[in-house]
């Protein structure tokens, strides 16, 4: 999958997470922006989380901003997903 364009999902409501995703240069790799009142808590969770998913999408370059409002685990691969899918045209 190819990130052709800025896209998002998820929102700033308690309980949720939004996920921004830009096209980055061929072979920059994956960059994750994470914003979170636990991110020494549960930062590197959430990270592996978002990676988990844009691996699974075999996804190789792209920047990631994540601001997070106290999410599952569910919600943000969901999400990440989301807005993967949404950059990609599909």
């Amino acid at each position: 999958m190819i990130i052709e364009r800025i896209a998002q999902a998820g929102s700033l409501e308690s309980c949720d997470i939004l996920i921004t995703v830009e096209p980055s240069k061929p072979g920059t790799g994956i960059h994750i922006h994470l914003e979170s009142p636990s991110v020494k808590q549960f930062g590197d969770r959430i990270k592996s989380e978002i990676t988990e998913v844009v691996k699974r999408l075999e996804i190789q370059d792209v920047k990631i901003i994540a601001i997070d409002k106290g999410s599952l685990e569910y919600c943000i691969k969901a999400r990440t997903e989301a807005a993967l899918r949404r950059a990609s045209g599909e």
